[in-house]
């Protein structure tokens, strides 16, 4: 045993006095200055950078053999003197082991980069200062396997008596590194600061870990924006720390580098905001292979916790599971197996391919929302408009094909669930809300249980974003718009709705078909058809948001509506009146409150109403009594409490919001009632002027003298709109009694004229006698005359 450790005491001492010697003889004989012109040789050899030494370059010995150098730059063969320098560094070593020497070995024990600079710049055309470089050394990609063969196959047999070098870094560590992308074609600029990179067992074949550090900042503009701001003064648009853990393997010899048990976690502020947004993306295998310019992810998983006023006050945790397949040289991406899942029941999935990535990214694919309540989500983010029904947007999902590019997304083959209602058809929108083409049909849509309750003032009233843009549009007067004008005067739409079904104001519509067309500002109702009421409601129309007023046109037509169920409907019960309703006409108007577009309103309305009634106000059994009384009579009949008229038609001119008219004509049996008079639609009220007539028909009110058939009996209307129907229109006594004063002395001019014709027959007939039958023919005319 004591000669044991006699021996290895031997053996150290003589190792220790061969390293002192080395040790000696290097710093003796051998000036590690005389290496630096070959080293800028070398580096301008292979790369073709300028690289400038303007530290010293040191040998170390404790505890490590190695050599350093201080201050370096690299600079591109073109580059300015005055320019940042492509590259450089504040300080690089290298140690290399002891053992691995005594056996004619060179291993790098550690490599240490401090301090490393990168500057990267693209110019307007998008040609980068880094390319000239990266085709300069894959021209030399021979000799560079050349020298890195040693370093995979061990000691070279052919090279006797030389050291083999093998590439096994126990240990590379960068420090303080600084990384810049200039971007001229796209005004921006990229940063990663405060760059750490440590890996241990660095080898080109096998996997080794690798961990990295590094704070990113993205800035906007390249200047300072401001003047007298200078760069360092620039506030970054995004600004995140990043950390990245996981086993590299290199793949040097074919190009293949790939990372294993991947762990990159971000800690993003965006400009504006006071906290930060958390994401740490896992996965098993990332491969990137540069041979074929593919990229391949295995199943990853992306994990955030987001802050935001868009989803409230709180974190929200999401997470997104996917796999991806990469081509970089066909332009194409496949994401396969998308998985998005939040909380409140939010659960996404589908997959997407990717196309056209180098030039106008495009998309397709398939989208499936689970149900979910979105009611919950816009209340995280106070989001929430006020609806009539408590339980609207309870149920919400949709299955589709999506397609589409960075700047508009389409759902064909929509297929959406909305609480208790099924559509089906395509959606399209772009991300601006310039444009938006929906083609929908389904079976039932109760409108009003999304909308406000009936008290509040507008429809879009509490919805975000709409509500502001209806605040923006109010009149001189405050009045609460509409429509959001400045909105519709930058949105095409191509719309097309067909519901079995629609709810709206109140009122149900069956087979709703509705088409329009928009562009410019200009919207087009192409066409509107709905059952409504027992009848048909058609439209065609124009809403031109281009100017500086909203101008409307509107070509309505009804067809067989019933009234009574419709007045009913409104709440006016009973109904004031009944009947079969037909209407067509031609209207314009302009503005955006209500009172606007009454006060504007022009032009033609053509109305029918068939087989109807007037309840509580019995206009036949008005003139019939009236009739009775002249003749010294009663009526015995009994009358229904309601007039019933066969048919009611008006031809109304709306001027200024004021519809006149001059053609009424009502006809009930046996009468006919003619006039005129005007209402206006701001404030509802009417004043009218009528005379009714009595016809021989078989089926007259009642026995009416001859005399008097020819008597017009006026009836006068006035009130509102909104009164007791019953109190409308009411016999005019004293417009009667004028037309019967214009009567009596009707008859009393063709008695006195029947006495004269008789008196002067007899004279005429003998005056004939005597001057002539002829003569006296034309005498007589001229007499008659005088009394006509």
């Amino acid at each position: 045993m004591k000669r044991l450790v006699r021996t290895l005491l031997a053996v150290v001492g003589v190792l220790a006095l061969v390293t002192v010697g080395a040790v000696v003889y290097v710093t003796t004989f051998f000036n590690p200055e005389d290496m630096k012109p070959r080293l800028v040789s070398v580096v301008k050899e292979h790369t073709g950078l300028e690289l400038s030494l303007e530290g010293p370059l040191e040998w170390s010995f404790y505890p490590r053999i190695g050599v350093s150098v201080a201050e370096a730059e690299a600079r591109l063969p073109d580059q300015a003197d005055d320019a940042q320098a492509f590259a450089a560094f504040s300080e690089a070593s290298v140690s290399l082991a002891f053992t691995p020497l005594l056996r004619g070995e060179i291993a790098i024990d550690g490599l240490t980069l401090d301090g490393l600079s990168l500057n990267l710049e693209r110019d307007s055309d998008g040609t980068g200062n880094w390319e000239a470089l990266l085709e300069r050394l894959e021209n030399r990609a021979d000799d560079a396997e050349k020298a890195l063969a040693p370093a995979s196959a061990g000691p070279n047999p052919d090279d006797e008596g030389g050291l083999s070098v093998a590439l096994n870094i126990a240990s590379v560590e960068v420090t303080k590194g600084h990384l810049s992308l200039v971007d001229h074609q796209a005004g921006r600029e990229w940063q990663a600061e405060k760059l750490t990179i440590n890996g241990s067992n660095v080898n080109p074949d096998t996997a080794f870990p690798l961990s990295s550090t590094f704070q990113l900042k993205v800035f906007d503009q390249l200047d300072g924006g401001g003047e007298g701001e200078t760069t360092e003064e620039r506030t970054p648009g995004l600004q995140s720390d990043v950390t990245l853990e996981s086993d590299v393997n290199l793949g040097l010899a074919d190009s293949r580098h790939v990372l294993s048990d991947v762990t990159l976690e971000t800690s993003t502020l965006l400009a504006g905001a006071s906290e930060p947004q958390e994401a740490t993306l896992t996965s098993d295998e990332v491969v990137l292979n540069l041979g074929e310019q593919r990229l391949h992810m295995a199943p990853s998983q992306l994990d955030a916790s987001l802050l935001a006023p868009q989803l409230g006050e709180k974190r929200v945790a999401m997470t997104l599971s996917f796999q991806l397949e990469s081509d970089f040289d066909a332009g194409t991406a496949q994401l396969r197996d998308i998985a998005l899942s939040g909380p409140d029941g939010l659960s996404i999935k589908g997959n997407l391919n990717l196309k056209e990535l180098n030039s106008a990214p495009r998309y397709d694919g398939q989208v499936r929302l689970a149900p979910l309540s979105l009611r919950a989500w816009l209340a995280r983010m106070d989001a929430m408009p006020s609806m009539s029904s408590d339980e609207a947007l309870s149920e919400v999902a949709l299955t589709s094909p999506v397609e589409g590019t960075l700047e508009q997304l389409s759902l064909n083959g929509l297929t959406l669930v909305l609480d208790d209602n099924t559509f089906s058809g395509s959606l399209g929108a772009r991300f601006d809300g310039t444009r938006v083409d929906l083609d929908l049909e389904g079976d039932r849509l109760d409108a009003d249980s999304y909308l406000p309750p009936p008290e509040q003032d507008t429809a879009a009233n509490g919805i975000p974003g709409i509500a502001s843009a209806l605040a923006q549009d109010q009149d001189q007067d405050g009045a609460p718009a509409i429509l959001p004008k400045s909105f519709l005067a930058g949105l095409d739409e191509s719309v097309s709705l067909a519901l079995g079904q629609l709810i709206l104001g109140g009122q149900r519509y069956q087979d709703v078909s509705l088409s329009m067309q928009g562009e410019g500002g200009r919207h087009r109702l192409t066409g509107f058809e709905a059952g409504f009421h027992e009848g048909r409601l058609k439209a065609t129309g124009v809403l031109d948001a281009s100017g500086d007023d909203l101008a409307w046109q509107l070509a309505p037509e009804v067809e067989g509506v019933r009234l009574e169920s419709l007045l009913t409907s409104l709440g006016q019960e009973p109904a004031p009146l009944s009947g079969s309703l037909h209407a067509s006409g031609e209207l314009t108007t302009r503005g955006n409150a209500r009172h606007e577009l009454t006060r504007n309103l022009n032009g033609t309305l053509d109305t029918r109403i068939n087989e109807g009634s007037i309840p509580r106000a019995n206009i036949s059994r008005q003139l019939c009594t009236a009739v009775a009384r002249l003749e010294g009579e009663q009526t015995t009949r009994e009358w229904s409490e309601n007039t019933r008229f066969e048919n009611i038609s008006a031809r109304f001119t709306i001027r200024d919001g004021v519809a006149h008219n001059d053609d009424l004509l009502i006809t009930l049996p046996g009468i006919e009632v003619s006039g005129g008079g005007q209402l206006d639609l701001g404030s509802q009220r009417f004043d009218a002027d009528g005379a009714a007539r009595f016809v021989d028909t078989a089926d007259a009110a009642c026995s009416v003298n001859r005399r008097l058939e020819k008597v017009p009996f006026p009836v006068r209307c006035e009130g509102s709109l909104e009164g007791d129907s019953s109190q409308w229109c009411g016999f005019d006594a004293d417009a009667f009694k004028a037309n019967l004063g214009e009567l009596v002395a009707e008859e009393a001019r063709s008695r006195v004229n029947e006495e004269v014709e008789e008196r002067l027959g007899k004279e005429l007939e003998r005056l004939d006698e005597r001057i002539g039958e002829e003569a006296g023919k034309e005498l007589r005319d001229a007499v008659r005359g005088l009394f006509n």
